[in-house]
């Protein structure tokens, strides 16, 4: 008799605890959900699907980063479009791909 009030206490507030603990860790975004919203939509050219197709994430090119990065620079504003149209020309020859 007693832990009668006080044990009953307790685990009202042991309870409470842990449902506030879980609530906050569900609505918390996972660490791979917040990268992936970080992550610009696929290069140039890859069409509206593309980023949908991946969840998100921008497809494996043979450019790597190097597109993203230009997108990005030029989404910004950062460069122009003639500018962007140039370094996207210069990469792609650069490696060796169609034009």
């Amino acid at each position: 008799m007693g832990f009668g009030l006080f044990g009953m206490g307790l685990f009202w507030l042991l309870l409470i605890a842990v449902i506030v603990w879980l609530v906050v860790q569900l609505a918390r975004p996972r660490h791979d959900e917040a990268t992936r919203r970080l992550v610009a939509p696929g290069p140039v050219g890859y069409g509206a699907s593309a980023p949908m197709a991946t969840g998100g994430v921008p497809p494996v090119t043979p450019y790597g980063e190097a597109f993203l990065i230009l997108d990005r620079r030029l989404a910004t504003g950062e460069i122009d479009l003639a500018t962007y149209q140039q370094l996207r020309a210069a990469l792609v020859q650069s490696r060796g791909g169609p034009q």
